[in-house]
This record gives C-alpha cells, sequence and structure tokens, in this order.
C-alpha cells in the first residue's frame, strides 16, 4: 500500500469497527456540555453516546468547537515524522473552520518537511456523508491509488456524495439557526418532518418537508430510489440520533427494495447530534455528480 496515512475528523461519524477496519485516524472534535469540555469517542459503541442524547433530551444544550491548528499540526507530524506522507479529508468547510485550519496548519509544516507530501481536501460533506467519503478513499488507496492521484478523484467526486437526512425535533435546527423560531414551533406541533440534504458546496439545505416521521423514512428512500447508481455495487451507510428501530427500518425498506452490497449502521456522534439533536436518520450513498 502507498505510504500515505489518511486522516479525518470525528464528523465523519464512522462506526469503531469500520475505522478500525480501514486503519484511517480519525482526530475526536470537541464539545461542551454542562461547562465541561469533552472530546468525542472515536471508539465508543453507543454507550457513551446514548448518554449524551439523554442529556439532549434533558434539554441540555452542548456546544461544539473546530479542531485548531496547532492539534493538526501534532497529528500530522507524528507521521510525518516517520517519513509518511499525509491526506487529510475534512469536515465540509461551508460548515465548519476546521478545513481552514488544516490548510493553514500544512502550509507551516511544509517548511519543516519539504520532502513529504500534505495534503488536506475538502469533502463538502458532512456526518455520514463525509464517513462515505473516507470508506470509499481507503478502498481507492488499496487499490494502489497514489496520494496525489486520489486527493483529486476526492475534489472530483464530492459531487457525488448523496447525503438525506430528516430529524425528530425542529427545535435543534432553530436553534442553529437553520430554520425559524416560528417554523419550529409550527412544524412540531404539526408533526411536519424537514428532508434536509447537503449540497455541492457543501451547504446545509431545507430540501422539503413531510408529515409523520414513517413518512419521513419512506422519503429517504425513495430519494435512494430516483438518485443512486449502480446500487448493487454500492455500500451505503445509514446514521442515526439514538434511533436504531427506524434506522434497521430503513435499512429493511432499503434491502427490500435496492440490491445494495452492503449497509453501515452507525451513531451519529455528539458533534453533529449537538444540531441535529435526538432521532436523526440519514442515509449516504453515490448518486450522479451534482453541479454547482
Amino acid at each position: 500500500m502507498s505510504n500515505y496515512k489518511i486522516i479525518t475528523d470525528s464528523t465523519c461519524d464512522l462506526p469503531p469497527k469500520i475505522i478500525k477496519e480501514l486503519g484511517i485516524h480519525v482526530i475526536p472534535m470537541e464539545y461542551t456540555l454542562d461547562g465541561i469540555n469533552h472530546f468525542q469517542d472515536v471508539y465508543d459503541h453507543g454507550e457513551k453516546t446514548r448518554a449524551f442524547y439523554s442529556h439532549l433530551k434533558e434539554g441540555k444544550k452542548p456546544t461544539t468547537s473546530m479542531i485548531n491548528i496547532e492539534r493538526y499540526m501534532d497529528i500530522f507530524s507524528s507521521y510525518l515524522d516517520q517519513e509518511r506522507d499525509v491526506l487529510h479529508i475534512s469536515f465540509s468547510s461551508a460548515l465548519s473552520g476546521s478545513h481552514n485550519a488544516s490548510r493553514l496548519a500544512i502550509l507551516e509544516l511544509k517548511e519543516r518537511y519539504p520532502e513529504r507530501i500534505i495534503l488536506t481536501v475538502d469533502s463538502r460533506a458532512a456526518s455520514i456523508g463525509q464517513g462515505l467519503m473516507v470508506y470509499h478513499a481507503v478502498k481507492m488507496q488499496e487499490k494502489g491509488m497514489d496520494l496525489t492521484e486520489l486527493a483529486d478523484w476526492i475534489e472530483k467526486n464530492t459531487g457525488s456524495i448523496r447525503h438525506w437526512f430528516t430529524v425528530e425535533d425542529l427545535q435543534h435546527l432553530k436553534r442553529g439557526g437553520r430554520i425559524g423560531a416560528i417554523q419550529a414551533h409550527v412544524g412540531t406541533a404539526l408533526s411536519i418532518k424537514p428532508i434536509l440534504t447537503v449540497d455541492a458546496e457543501g451547504k446545509l439545505l431545507n430540501a422539503g418537508k413531510v408529515m409523520g416521521r414513517k413518512k419521513s423514512l419512506v422519503e429517504l428512500l425513495n430519494r435512494m430510489k430516483e438518485e443512486s447508481v449502480d446500487s448493487e455495487n454500492q455500500v451505503i451507510i445509514i446514521g442515526h440520533g439514538d434511533s436504531r428501530e427506524d434506522a434497521e427500518l430503513l435499512e429493511k425498506k432499503i434491502r427490500q427494495t435496492l440490491p445494495v452490497k452492503d449497509v453501515i449502521l452507525t451513531y451519529i456522534g455528539p458533534i453533529i447530534g449537538s444540531h441535529t439533536g435526538p432521532g436523526m436518520v440519514g442515509l449516504t450513498f453515490m448518486g450522479e455528480k451534482k453541479e454547482n
């Protein structure tokens, strides 16, 4: 395998088993709850994440923070010191300043390690969409693709990642400024469920709404039926905010409808979950490239 390390952020929301299988370095991002700082545990099998969502259900309001330049430098240099090159795949720059921090860290590191290749690529994705991009990147690396070729492949294919998700409680989107207070109040009262996506620029987009939870899950399936390509060879990811039964129901509906290769089921971790709340269910797969 090519001598470079693939690194990403914990916003990828990949499950511990997959992280280990892929051999990637996932940098934990930080959140604050009740005045106490926590790093998202990327090897948590659900216990800590369930406790986090319990706090949200009690009305707690966590905040999140980006990875700073110094932390990126420390992690990248640990591999550069081993004479290994680095490819970092970041959380969407439209949703966080982390990508820019990684870029600035690399500018400094290139002066110290002029002989090494150090690149960061904006996934223009969030959560499991970012996770799916990382998954495919590792598979390309395993086939022998070198670092610069892979970085170019990611840049060209960010628009092929499809993210679709719905949330149970609109108040969390209101807190993040994604919808207005009146819209959140009325939507909650009428059981309106938004259908959200991430566009080609990596921005969150409200793409529609349906009445009721079951219809929102069906709508996620419908989006995949309309947009997926070569589904029989696809590994897809379903993420959930402590709503495993709904995620498993969506998986069942997909397997009954489309001949997918495999389904990765995972928790949406505290960083993304702070903004989407309990009950979020998301689906990501490969589709035709979106144009800006």
